[in-house]
């Protein structure tokens, strides 16, 4: 497949340009002038910004997938202009890979969409294993950014027809990155309870996103796609009863059970999460 990565410069998108290449994809890479395109051999680099249609049209023209990950990554700087950024470059990605004839379409929405990640003061889900219906309120302009990428990619397949997953990534770096989270998470799991201990390491990412273009899933999903574990060392269901106790829990947490439903990602697209801070299910660890 011929595909373009948005956002190939930040960590997410140079493991996933990384990993379609390993899979024997053509990647087309765009990349804004200021940042450094990923070191993965064989890849087009195109340079300009994901809001600039001037750039975002020629470099969708032919592709059969695109991957959406260009966007200011957290609530940093004037709120209005993450808010600009990041909406402004879904819709105009979006909308010029549809009218391109782009296949398929996978975009990166976050867990911060829900709320809680940046709220102001802690902030307790309505309920938990939380799952794709739960509502969104979000204090701060990153997270409504996020909440409207899924609006608009909603509206792109109602229009299109483009089919469209929207990823829910949570906390999302290195192994190295994640194993000092995870020190400091099972030193004090206040550290992370605006997240909800969940996490995923960049490699699994990829693996989403690779298998999330060969995909045939029809329509607009947006999925959680995480590690089914916690960066903690103690029982989520403690944890969410000690930190988030005004929760409803409509299904017991198992152990360290990650408190989201990811069986979407499973039923959709075989996903499983296999680097793990304590190592998965079959014994491979970071």
């Amino acid at each position: 497949m011929r595909i373009l990565v948005t956002g190939a410069g930040g960590a997410i998108g140079g493991a996933a340009t990384a990993r379609l290449v390993e899979a024997g994809h053509d990647v087309r890479a765009l990349v804004r002038e200021e940042d450094t395109p990923p070191d993965v051999d064989g890849v087009e680099v195109v340079r300009g910004d994901a809001t600039d249609p001037a750039a975002v049209a020629p470099a969708v023209d032919g592709a059969d997938a695109v991957v959406h990950l260009a966007a200011t990554p957290a609530p940093l700087g004037r709120p209005e202009d993450v808010f600009v950024n990041n909406s402004c470059a879904t819709l105009v990605v979006l909308q010029y890979a549809a009218e391109a004839g782009v296949g398929r379409a996978v975009i990166a929405s976050s867990v911060s969409a829900l709320g809680l990640a940046w709220a102001r003061e802690v902030n307790s889900p309505a309920y938990v294993p939380i799952d794709e219906d739960h509502p969104f309120w979000p204090e701060e302009s990153y997270g409504l950014s996020k909440q409207v990428d899924e609006a608009t990619a909603a509206m792109i397949h109602r229009r299109f027809e483009l089919p469209i997953l929207a990823y829910r990534f949570p906390y999302t770096t290195t192994a190295e990155a994640l194993a000092e989270r995870a020190a400091q998470v099972r030193a004090d799991p206040a550290e992370a309870v605006r997240e909800l201990w969940a996490y995923l390491d960049v490699r699994d990412a990829a693996e989403a996103i690779r298998l999330g273009v060969e995909s045939d899933v029809p329509g607009f999903h947006p999925v959680y796609v995480m590690a089914p574990d916690t960066l903690a060392d103690r029982p989520t269901a403690e944890l969410v009863a000690r930190y988030h106790p005004t929760s409803e829990v409509r299904t017991p947490l198992a152990g360290r059970q990650t408190p989201y439903v990811i069986t979407r990602a499973e039923q959709l697209l075989g996903f499983h999460a296999r680097h793990l801070v304590a190592g998965d299910r079959t014994g491979e660890t970071n």
